[in-house]
């Protein structure tokens, strides 16, 4: 029996990333997995952008900021981020959780609740990938629509099989 890997066709993508991310090691994994990376000059640094499914995410790392954070012009260019795109997500790189990435973690939050800006805490190259493929995907047009349609088709079976709107509808 065939598996359901062998059955879909892999999905793949164009990818348009901050010449910055040249040499970074997800790049070498997303062109292992077939998608297609468009670097520019013109794309802010450490930001990858899904065009078809109009995500943009937002590569930080810590480390990168050993000044004072609040001096750091890290919020500034997260606020940039957020008024950029739409759709934005925060990859916050934190191999571990130390009290300084914990820290970090809460400014974010608070000051970016509210708007619009997801934060993804992720711990290697592996986890930027796959939640950037996971959330690319799922936003991107043709898969969208499909999972539209099948909550569409649960909720349905669910109404139609439930005992609590079957009650609703005797009473109305």
């Amino acid at each position: 029996m065939a598996t359901n890997k062998e059955t879909t066709p892999q999905w793949k993508t164009t990818i348009i990333a901050s010449t910055s991310l040249q040499n970074h090691d997800t790049n070498r994994m997303l062109s292992a997995q077939q998608h297609r990376i468009r670097f520019s000059n013109s794309v802010e640094s450490g930001v990858f952008i899904f065009p078809l499914s109009g995500t943009a995410f937002l590569l930080i790392d810590p480390q990168d900021h050993l000044e004072p954070f609040e001096q750091s012009g890290l919020i500034e260019r997260i606020k940039m981020f957020v008024q950029v795109h739409r759709n934005s997500f925060l990859l916050l790189y934190a191999p571990f959780n130390g009290k300084r990435e914990l820290e970090i973690l809460a400014v974010i939050q608070h000051r970016f609740f509210g708007s619009n800006l997801r934060i993804l805490p992720v711990r290697n190259n592996a986890e930027i990938v796959k939640g950037m493929l996971t959330i690319a995907k799922a936003t991107s047009k043709p898969h969208v629509d499909s999972i539209c349609n099948r909550m569409s088709q649960a909720r349905a079976h669910i109404i139609k099989s439930s005992p609590v709107w079957e009650m609703l509808r005797d009473t109305l």
